[in-house]
């Protein structure tokens, strides 16, 4: 088996202290590597200075928006509970996991006469629940707005805290609109306005929807790439970026999200639908020439996706020297551009 298709070649050791548990402040002031594939050359700079080394391109961008999927309630014995919503499913049934047993039937309790009744205790640990309020089974869009209200920002597992106000803003593109992400599509985070206007002034932005899912975060445990099952999510593509996509125009995609979404595209020609490709150094993308992209963990799916663009030996390389030089990593850490 070649040694990029091994997943235990995609491990790297990370000290605790350098994954991030609060972004820069400002966003600007977060640092930026820079990897020149052309000239093999590496620059340390921050994210002010990005529009100094993007050659022209589109840029595209993910316009996803993070939901408060995570809520506290009890059960009718008052026995605390936690439920973390993943996604809508058919017939208003949602997926979702919860801390605490439960049984089918269960009725669990929540703010605002929120209730959620357990359909169906799956093999894999999820469960499928219907919502109610006021004894009425709601929708997505009426569950999403109570979330609004009652529900908590579901920041990554290795962020070890609880989330805090600050968090609603912070782990929220200052772009977000389409409602649906359980997890954000951290690239943009980066983002202020201010630097969008700078960036639209020379290049033309696009955006695309990719409901961020918890499989982002899931762990790959077949030894072979190869047998990996992607996770699949939400998306849709508007006429104007597809336009954009079919054309020979030179692409900057922000982030895995939006770089999975425009590969697929490239691949299928669907605007909508699930998206579920898996990039990797043995699927490499063939439309997207530049990415840009935070740091992602050890044998991920994500840092192979990296490696589709610069090779697993050079990825690895460049995240031993961000190391060595204690840049910020994960969610709300530093970023890399790859032109």
């Amino acid at each position: 088996m070649h040694k990029d298709l091994i997943l235990s070649n995609y491990d790297y050791y990370l000290p605790k202290e350098l994954i991030a548990n609060y972004p820069a402040n400002p966003k600007e002031n977060a640092r930026l590597l820079v990897y020149e594939r052309a000239k093999n050359k590496i620059t340390h700079s921050t994210f002010a200075n990005l529009d100094l080394f993007l050659p022209p391109c589109a840029i595209f961008f993910n316009d996803t928006k993070v939901i408060k999927a995570r809520i506290f309630g009890e059960k009718k014995s008052g026995a605390k509970i936690e439920l973390f919503l993943h996604q809508p499913h058919e017939n208003n049934e949602f997926l979702v996991q919860i801390k605490g047993r439960v049984r089918e039937n269960d009725i669990l309790n929540f703010q605002n006469n929120l209730q959620a009744k357990i359909i169906k205790l799956l093999e894999n640990g999820m469960r499928k629940v219907l919502f109610y309020q006021n004894d009425k089974i709601i929708n997505t869009l009426t569950l999403y707005n109570i979330l609004d209200t009652i529900g908590h920002i579901p920041l990554p597992p290795y962020i070890k805290r609880e989330d805090k106000k600050n968090d609603e803003i912070d782990y929220q593109s200052v772009f977000a609109k389409n409602l649906g992400a359980i997890a954000a599509p951290t690239a943009s985070l980066h983002f202020s306005k201010n630097m969008l206007e700078v960036l639209s002034k020379k290049h033309e932005i696009y955006y695309l929807t990719l409901h961020v899912g918890a499989g982002t975060f899931k762990n790959v445990e077949c030894e072979n790439l190869k047998d990996h099952k992607m996770h699949s999510e939400f998306f849709n593509i508007d006429q104007n970026a597809a336009s954009v996509i079919n054309s020979k125009t030179p692409i900057l995609g922000v982030g895995t999200t939006t770089t999975r979404t425009i590969e697929y595209f490239a691949r299928t020609q669907k605007m909508n639908g699930e998206c579920d490709l898996f990039l990797h150094p043995f699927n490499k993308p063939i439309r997207q020439n530049y990415l840009l992209t935070n740091f992602h963990l050890p044998k991920s799916t994500l840092i192979m996706l990296v490696s589709a663009f610069i090779g697993r030996e050079k990825c690895l390389e460049l995240y031993k020297l961000c190391i060595e030089k204690k840049y910020r990593f994960y969610s709300y850490g530093d970023a890399m551009l790859i032109i």
